[in-house]
């Protein structure tokens, strides 16, 4: 489970073109991701191999949850570093808006 946690996040302001964000928990997200990634590939292989559909779903459920948890530490490190920094600039209304847009994708 990805530390709930965080350093604020190093970004650009939503106004500038080029957005770069420095993520604080990179190695953990990718860490994250890589088993994310075994796990997909060991979805096939039970697909392939013709193992039982409640198997494969609580291997399913499980991807879910790990992606929930990247997305999760994501938001929150974007609402610490980014939506902060845009507050402090006088950016807020369009770094919670942008925000707002994501939590919705996210949510769904």
């Amino acid at each position: 489970m990805l530390a709930m946690t965080s350093p604020k996040a190093h970004c650009a302001l939503p106004h500038e073109d080029q957005r770069h964000v420095v993520q604080p928990h990179k190695q953990a997200l990718l860490k994250r991701l890589n088993r994310v990634e075994g796990q997909v590939r060991g979805i096939a292989q039970m697909i392939q191999d013709d193992r039982y559909c409640v198997d494969v779903l609580t291997q399913v459920a499980a991807i879910q949850s790990a992606l929930d948890a990247v997305g999760l530490q994501l938001l929150e490190d974007h609402t610490r570093g980014c939506v902060a920094n845009a507050v402090n600039a006088d950016k807020g209304e369009q770094a919670i808006t942008e925000l707002m847009a994501a939590v919705r994708r996210f949510a769904r």
